[in-house]
């Protein structure tokens, strides 16, 4: 049986949080990925490119952050690195797909 990654908010909830209380949307999907669409206003930061890891000091510790990209792996990684960098508010919102299907409810 294959258990996927680690999710933090399911999309209904992600889409909750982000309205009531904001925070930046982070699109851990390369830039070929990025150009076929992403989450309105979320920051393209390629974790399997370091885009992410060399941009980390100019994060706002104080914001919630909701990562994702293709599956949820990288984003579970990527929400795995800022939690260890420090970050408090960060939630692994999984697959792209999954959330924007969730918006279309």
């Amino acid at each position: 049986m294959f258990f996927g990654p680690p999710i933090d908010l399911t999309p209904e909830e992600f889409k909750q949080e982000l309205e009531s209380s904001g925070g930046i949307v982070i699109d851990c999907r390369t830039p070929g990925e990025c150009a076929g669409g992403t989450w309105p206003n979320a920051k393209c930061m390629d974790w399997l490119g370091g885009d992410l890891q060399n941009h980390v000091s100019q994060l706002d510790q104080s914001q919630s952050h909701f990562l994702y990209c293709r599956s949820g792996h990288r984003s579970a990684q990527a929400a795995k690195f800022l939690k260890a960098q420090g970050f408090n508010k960060v939630y692994n919102v999984g697959a792209l797909d999954s959330i924007i299907s969730q918006s279309k409810q």
